[in-house]
């Protein structure tokens, strides 16, 4: 075998990077799968209510936004587009989502709502301004005739909990706008209103860490989508094309997105969008496209070899490209169940030292509808990689000199039975990612586990220069 195991059980790999030319593999785009169903949402609020009753909450309440949306649309299958949105659940019986005026007919995307078993109700100030906003009842009234009295505890669900050391009171500290977690703290006192989010995005044991079947057959479309968009991208770049014309190319066709698509070109910083700048020979460039469940990132040169790029970046295959290729080898070579989060960090972070490299991030991270879940990759994280995990390939590195390189894609975790679930339930999807798996091993020269699906029709593929984008890293 070409993977050796240290006495730190970080794997070495005995190849060298080199550059090729190959035809880039076609796995195709499978239809959309089915909105979530009425079953799966019915069993994710019993979770939600189990965990309620474990940690004493008499009720929950789970926020959304246009950018906060994830627990929410998790639970309910609401994404409030315009407006703020809130569900009130008890312990018993149909929970209450309140909306603004402009949600009121977005409300039947949920089943729940269809089924007769969530109640929707009209609260006109989550409206946007100089809307009608006098015809509804006081968020304190409807909170009281939810049941909320001085005797309950309420758990609080945003998009970020905190931890210990981070603030003075962190189980306290609650990421929801300030006038509905006054209107709870109003009844029910200070101390009964706790951060809930860890329950949702914890890596250890948060609900959206681990993806059903269902929900990874969404994130496969989702991501063999998202690398189209980039592989039409790469294909279609031209020398002096605007970054608008090069932006076009992705084809985006109204998916939702995760995260504002970024474009940036020469000495632009990293996140930004377009500014109607040419792109220039001899200049780096970095982009993505994020829908729902996926980001797919590339970044290097727009050049055709490294003739083309200055002087003293002529080695940028050598001196980074090339060892981020190798090392991102050594991190899907570990990449199994019951690995630890930590080995992954110590790999990145021995192969690629941060005074070259720059890599200050995880080494990686979980994703779902929000573009960035939460990680069990950190240093001296000792949290397993477990069934059901879908990451995002996501180290990043940078330098002023050689700019950056990537092969940002979304994988998942699984074990024998979650890969049966999605073999009967989608063998299309399994049958793609399958596919994947054995184009990293076969022509890329990766080492990557049976636990490990690819979810990217770009898989790992890291072309340095952007106008040969046939030229790839491989390993011999």
């Amino acid at each position: 075998r070409s993977v050796k195991e240290t006495s730190m059980n970080k794997p070495l790999i005995d190849k060298t990077v080199q550059v090729e030319e190959i035809s880039w593999p076609e796995f195709g785009v499978g239809e959309r799968p089915a909105m979530v169903s009425l079953e799966e949402l019915q069993s994710r609020l019993q979770m939600i209510r189990t965990a309620m009753k474990s940690k004493g909450f008499s009720h929950m309440v789970i926020y959304g936004d246009r950018e906060h949306f994830a627990n929410l649309t998790w639970a309910t299958n609401i994404d409030p587009r315009f407006e703020e949105a809130l569900l009130i659940l008890r312990g018993h019986g149909a929970p209450l989502m309140l909306v603004g005026n402009e949600c009121q007919g977005y409300l039947p995307f949920s089943p729940l709502y269809n089924a007769g078993e969530m109640r929707g109700e009209t609260y006109q100030s989550f409206s946007l301004l100089s809307q009608p906003r006098d015809n509804s009842r006081r968020l304190k009234d409807i909170f009281i005739d939810e049941g909320m009295t001085e005797q309950s505890k309420v758990g609080s669900v945003g998009w970020k909990y905190f931890i210990e050391g981070e603030e003075d009171d962190h189980q306290h500290t609650i990421d929801l706008p300030s006038f509905i977690t006054d209107a709870a703290r109003a009844i029910v006192g200070f101390t009964n209103v706790i951060n809930a989010n860890d329950l949702f995005m914890d890596p250890a044991y948060g609900f959206r860490t681990s993806a059903s079947a269902s929900e990874i057959a969404y994130f496969e479309y989702s991501n063999a989508k998202s690398s189209e968009g980039v592989r039409k991208m790469l294909f279609g770049l031209k020398e002096d094309m605007t970054d608008h014309q090069f932006s076009a190319l992705s084809q985006w066709d109204g998916e939702p997105l995760g995260c504002h698509p970024t474009l940036a070109s020469g000495d632009l910083p990293g996140l930004s969008s377009p500014q109607g700048r040419t792109l220039k020979l001899g200049e780096v460039l970095s982009f993505n496209l994020c829908y729902w469940g996926s980001n797919i990132c590339r970044a290097g040169w727009v050049a055709r070899s490294s003739d083309d790029l200055p002087r003293e970046a002529q080695d940028y295959i050598k001196a980074f490209a090339g060892p981020y290729f190798k090392a991102m080898a050594q991190w899907f070579s570990a990449l199994k169940i019951g690995a630890k989060g930590g080995l992954f960090h110590d790999i990145i972070h021995d192969q690629l030292p941060f005074d070259q490299f720059g890599i200050f991030l995880n080494a990686g991270h979980l994703i779902h509808l929000d573009e960035w879940v939460s990680s069990p990759i950190y240093k001296g994280s000792d949290l397993p990689i477990r069934s059901g995990m879908v990451f995002q390939v996501d180290v990043i590195p940078s330098s002023s000199l050689y700019g950056s390189t990537r092969m940002e894609d979304g994988i998942f975790i699984a074990d024998d039975k979650l890969q049966n679930q999605l073999k009967e339930k989608y063998p299309d999807c399994y049958a793609r990612c399958l596919a994947r798996r054995e184009f990293m091993r076969n022509t890329l020269g990766f080492e990557v586990s049976d636990d490990v699906l690819p979810m990217s029709n770009i898989p790992a593929i890291v072309p340095p220069w952007f106008l040969a984008p046939n030229k790839v890293l491989v390993l011999r």
